[in-house]
């Protein structure tokens, strides 16, 4: 088989995309939700940005977080339903770089989104009258630009290693889309150096959010414990389930997607596991903060009220 090192002529063919009808019908039916995903969390941003009641660090980090997921399910549904319905399989190399760059560095601010929403809710409850001083506008803003400079970097270095891989011409992916642990199992050069990148940047941006989260939650429920009125205990819990629920639902989502593509044999089953993480996540996350709040309802009807 001809090989080629990341020429114009280069393409791969994305073979988790099945051949098989039921399956296609089902993921095209998946995919289709990025429709309602993008519309919802549009609906999420214009909500916070035009109501100055929600013009707090909470909501700040939550419009972050509705653009992100709008990126980052733009990055690969889009092309993926058009391979459905044109029964194509191809990408070319370029697409499929920016691809691998685009959905990591959308992915991975989101986690860091997540990891900085439970800085506030810790804030909040545990700092009550420093609250207003420690999350102002700057240091929100300051957060969010540096998380964005941090992941630009990690994921520019990856693509700038992969510039020095060779790949065969019409090189198969068992994935519907370009992801690193794929590319790396068929590149036809060695990946050593990374994978070694990758696996430390996965553990990295994997357990740092993690730890980040469940830190600030221990100190929350300690504070808990100590107060003696129980309406300011449901008061301060009620202001962390939104972020909770979001929270709980992207990483079990995650879980779910390592143990089946780690424990399946089935390219369909990984397939379809992907699927769910891509689309249904983001659509999960706009819901969960516009039909279980109260105040982005009230909000939201009102900017529709205003738009009727």
């Amino acid at each position: 088989m001809k090989t080629e090192n990341h020429t114009g002529e280069s393409q791969f063919l994305l073979f988790g995309l099945s051949d098989d009808p039921e399956l296609q019908l089902f993921l095209f039916g998946l995919f289709s939700r990025y429709l309602a995903t993008t519309l919802g969390n549009m609906l999420i941003i214009l909500t916070t940005s035009s109501d100055t009641h929600l013009h707090t660090p909470m909501y700040f980090f939550l419009c972050k977080l509705s653009f992100v997921d709008i990126c980052f399910i733009s990055t690969t549904v889009p092309k993926m339903l058009v391979n459905i319905q044109t029964h194509n399989k191809d990408i070319s190399y370029r697409e499929c770089l920016t691809q691998v760059y685009f959905s990591n560095m959308f992915a991975g601010t989101g986690k860091i989104l997540l990891t900085l929403m439970a800085y506030d809710r810790f804030v909040a409850i545990c700092y009550p009258l420093n609250y207003t001083v420690i999350m102002n506008t700057w240091p929100c803003g300051f957060l969010v630009l540096l998380s964005w400079i941090i992941i630009l970097c990690v994921f520019l270095i990856h693509i700038l290693l992969m510039k020095h891989l060779s790949f065969s011409i019409n090189t198969e992916i068992s994935h519907f889309c370009c992801q690193l642990a794929p590319l790396f199992k068929v590149a036809r050069s060695n990946t050593f150096i990374n994978n070694i990148f990758m696996y430390l940047m996965t553990a990295l941006l994997g357990v740092l959010p993690i730890v980040g989260i469940l830190f600030p939650y221990v100190q929350i429920v300690s504070t808990l414990m100590r107060m003696s009125s129980i309406v300011r205990k449901y008061k301060a819990l009620s202001t962390c389930g939104y972020h909770l629920g979001v929270v709980t639902l992207f990483y079990r989502t995650a879980v779910v997607v390592y143990l089946s593509s780690a424990m399946t044999h089935s390219s369909q089953g990984s397939t379809l596991a992907v699927g769910m993480y891509t689309v249904v996540t983001p659509m999960l996350n706009c819901f969960m903060y516009s039909l279980r709040n109260k105040d982005v309802k009230d909000a939201l009807g009102k900017l529709l009220s205003r738009g009727l």
